[in-house]
């Protein structure tokens, strides 16, 4: 995997989620001066920190190494200490079989529409 990070786009996932550079150093775990050295590109992060910088910005290491156009993320990390809920679903969900996979999914979909109203 490429890691040639598209600095512009680094910035860009950042201002899109209104968080500062010191923001998301601190959510990533890094100190403000090395995230301040990858979004200036004087540093390259390695791949596991653009897995982190990524899951904390909502994107994809893929997107931020133009190796796609769509910013959407590939992965979520779920941790059971942030969003003990999150994660015993999942938990619960990765033994479910297809079909009950597929009315959890259209269930889940059904309360999101009902939240928009």
């Amino acid at each position: 995997m490429s890691t040639s990070l598209n600095t512009q786009r680094l910035k860009e996932c950042r201002e899109r989620i209104g968080v500062s550079k010191m923001e998301v150093a601190k959510r990533s775990g890094l100190s403000q001066p090395a995230y301040l050295r990858y979004e200036s590109g004087e540093r390259t992060p390695s791949v596991q920190t653009l897995h982190i910088i990524a899951s904390v910005l909502n994107t994809s290491i893929e997107y931020l190494t133009n190796m796609t156009n769509d910013p959407s993320p590939t992965r979520y990390i779920i941790s059971k200490k942030d969003n003990p809920e999150l994660f015993s679903i999942i938990k619960i969900c990765s033994n479910a079989k297809s079909n009950d996979l597929k009315r959890i999914l259209s269930y889940a979909k059904k309360l999101n529409v009902l939240e928009g109203i």
